[in-house]
């Protein structure tokens, strides 16, 4: 599946784990948004969720997955496996197009329709036209700066928002776990 028109990126560090996401809407070749909320929290704060792709196609996700976490008491590699079989087998689901990049302060998952559910390789993981620029950028960070995750989630953001036309530098932040709950 090629997304274009956004990047969303993940990135974990000292037990925190952040997700950033443009807010650049594009139809062709023009913005029609720029102010667009990509990325949310889930489940009372325990799980970052953002995608790339259709918006209603990606909400109608949204839902099922919180479902699905509601159902397996917050395990987000359950619940992403059983949203990824779900996704699979339902002939109304099959049909949504958009990919999903979710994480909780312990793991990053890619989940697509075709079946997918990939865990990094690394503590990050982008999505969208951007992605490949937000990847490198957040490495080259998370290998050479004792940035956060936070900083480095956003910068890498930036970088891709300067290279990639779908991409803008209107940012929607998340990170866990959330403020109140550190020590």
């Amino acid at each position: 599946m090629k997304v274009r028109s956004t990047t969303i990126i993940a990135v974990r560090r000292d037990g925190k784990t952040a997700m950033a996401g443009d807010g650049q809407v594009s139809i062709d070749d023009t913005i029609v948004k720029g102010t667009a909320q990509k990325v949310r929290t889930m489940r009372d704060g325990e799980v970052i969720a953002g995608y790339a792709g259709a918006a209603a196609d990606a909400l109608a996700l949204f839902e099922r997955l919180e479902e699905k976490l509601d159902e397996y008491n917050g395990n987000l590699p359950r619940a992403s496996v059983e949203l990824v079989k779900q996704w699979r087998t339902d002939k109304v689901l099959r049909q949504l197009e958009a990919l999903l990049l979710v994480a909780d302060v312990d793991s990053i998952f890619l989940i697509s329709g075709n079946g997918d559910v990939i865990v990094p390789d690394e503590p990050l993981m982008a999505i969208g036209s951007g992605g490949g620029f937000a990847t490198a950028a957040a490495k080259a960070l998370l290998r050479n700066t004792e940035m956060s995750a936070r900083e480095i989630a956003e910068a890498a953001l930036r970088i891709a928002g300067e290279i990639c036309v779908f991409t803008n530098d209107r940012l929607t932040v998340e990170e866990l776990p959330l403020p109140e709950e550190e020590e």
